[in-house]
Formats: structure tokens, sequence, C-alpha cells
């Protein structure tokens, strides 16, 4: 039962791959342009991106605060990259360009944020990881830190996948 868990684990995806999934991610889905988020590491057991703070991201105009709803959509983004990566892992079997095709029913059902601290600082690092990867639903959790590592928001959230 542990196996294919394990697998994904070890796996590493081919360059092709990644550059295929940066390209969905960071300029297909012009939203995430608009964020100006970034993959820092794409792995099957996991993912991480960063935000750079800039003015039309403010969403507290006296303490230049990022908005709540960039920190919402930022982990939203990232949980999906997270069961993007997943399912990736998942068929392995397949090519990088017939995999890259399996994500086109992917879609939020579910979310959760919590907002800890305020986001205050110069960039801003997301990380996700899929807890569950089902037939028909991922389920994920997701963190955002600051620049020093503090934690400042969690989430939480669930998948359709087919």
């Amino acid at each position: 039962m542990n196996k294919p868990a394990a697998k994904s684990a070890t796996t590493e995806f081919e360059p092709e791959f990644i550059e295929g999934l940066k390209n969905i991610f960071e300029e297909k889905i012009l939203f995430n342009r608009v964020l100006g988020l970034k993959i820092t590491s794409l792995k099957p057991a996991g993912v991480a991106g960063r935000i750079d703070m800039k003015r039309e991201l403010i969403g507290h105009f006296a303490y230049s605060r990022l908005h709540g709803g960039v920190i919402s959509a930022g982990l939203d983004a990232m949980a999906g990259l997270a069961v993007m990566a997943a399912i990736g892992a998942r068929h392995m079997d397949e090519t990088p360009e017939q995999r890259l095709h399996r994500f086109v029913k992917l879609g939020t059902i579910d979310l959760r944020v919590d907002y800890l601290r305020p986001a205050i600082g110069e960039h801003f690092e997301l990380s996700a990881q899929v807890m569950r990867l089902g037939s028909r639903v991922a389920s994920t959790r997701m963190e955002f830190r600051n620049a020093a590592g503090e934690l400042l928001s969690t989430g939480a959230a669930a998948y359709i996948v087919s």
C-alpha cells in the first residue's frame, strides 16, 4: 500500500516535464503572472514558489501589508501545482507531453486559509504538498512564509482531478 508514495518520493521529473509545467503555471495561467508567482521547487513530494512584494498587491495601505486575497490565491495555485506534480509522478510511464495534458479537468472544490500573522516583507515563500491523491479528489496542505521563514498563513484544499 505504501509503494506508490515511496516510488513518487524518489521519482525525478524530466527537464521537458518541468519546463512544460513551469510554462503552464507561470505563463499560461495569466492570474499567476499578475501575482508574480514563480516556481522555486518542483518535486513529486511537494512544490515551492515565491511571490515578490509589489505595490499592486498591497491590501492595507498604511502598513504595506499583502492583501489576504493574494495569500489565498497563491496558496490555491501552489496546491493545484502540487496536485499536478503528484499526477505527473503517478503516470511516469507516459511521455512528459502526455502527462502535461492530464490537468485540463483539475479544479478547486474546497479551500481553507488560516491567516496567522500580517504578511509584510520584500518577498514570500509558498509551499504545498498532496496529502492524498485519489482517483477523483486530491487533498493538499499549504504554507505561506515570509523571507525569514516565519509562518504567516496555512491552508488546506481539495481538488477535483477527474
